[in-house]
């Protein structure tokens, strides 16, 4: 009888280890499948890991989410955002690095806050208004088109601001970053600027798009066509230059260049800009 036993109760341990190994090699889909999502922005980068739960029939915002009280904002652990330069953040200074963003959700508004304490996660009955970095309120709104799975974005980027948005059923919210980026790209402008190898046609375009001082744009582009005289949009940007400063004869003559430029090498994009730029140059009084 005593044998008998034993024979089962090993036939039992053998059965569930198998089981045991079996269960370890099985994957299933994560119910908040974790993202990270890398955007360039300024002169570095924004990172956000956040997880992405679904809406799967439920009412989100003021049932699964409660109104007013704080939220990971997504599922899981914490979401973390990373600012890889320092920033403002709807107005208010954010030093470079990792913070995790909570938000307190309400009917029409949202309350974002940058929590230095990367260690709480979603344990938010722990969450202490002493480890915020900043706190502030946007106006949120309604989307026609329901959006089952919570997602973020970083949208509506220019060279120095972008929005960062959530969406989740029929509800957005975003918020604005902005860098401030022009001081240091006019110090390394100077600096580079006083090398051999000059980056005059880098220089001339960024004195071209922001507006600064024209008649040394068009002195840099004019030396940057020097270095390559077949480049025709190195010349397109002389002509564009040349139109700001209101140099009709002189902007006409290198947009027609950068024509007979592009015809020769076949490129329609720059055959059809200089053909625009000569238009815009005729209407010049």
């Amino acid at each position: 009888m005593k044998k008998t036993i034993k024979k089962i109760s090993l036939s039992l341990l053998a059965l569930a280890m198998a089981f045991g190994a079996t269960a370890q090699t099985v994957k299933v889909p994560a119910p908040s499948p974790l993202q990270t999502l890398k955007q360039s922005f300024a002169l570095s980068e924004i990172t956000i890991e956040y997880s992405r739960p679904s809406a799967r029939g439920r009412v989100v915002f003021g049932d699964v989410v409660p109104f007013g009280k704080v939220w990971r904002t997504g599922a899981n652990g914490s979401t973390k955002i990373t600012f890889g330069e320092d920033v403002k953040v709807e107005g208010k200074a954010v030093k470079a690095g990792t913070y995790a963003l909570y938000s307190i959700p309400g009917k029409d508004s949202f309350t974002f806050m940058l929590y230095k304490d990367l260690k709480l996660g979603g344990d938010v009955s722990n969450y202490s208004a002493e480890n915020e970095l900043i706190r502030f309120a946007v106006k949120s709104s309604k989307v026609t088109e329901k959006v089952e799975t919570f997602t973020m974005n970083v949208s509506d980027i220019t060279a120095s601001s972008s929005n960062i948005e959530l969406t989740w059923e029929n509800t957005r919210a975003a918020f604005n970053v902005t860098a401030d980026i022009d001081a240091s790209i006019m110090a390394s402008i100077d600096k580079a600027i006083n090398k051999d190898n000059k980056p005059y046609y880098q220089a001339a375009s960024y004195y071209y798009d922001n507006n600064k001082d024209m008649k040394l744009a068009l002195e840099w582009v004019n030396k940057a066509v020097e270095q390559n005289p077949k480049a025709y949009w190195v010349m397109l940007l002389k002509a564009k230059i040349e139109l700001k400063l209101k140099d009709k004869a002189a902007a006409k003559a290198s947009a027609e260049k950068v024509i007979e430029m592009a015809k020769a090498d076949k490129d329609d994009a720059y055959i059809k800009n200089g053909e625009n730029l000569l238009i815009e140059i005729n209407k010049l009084k």
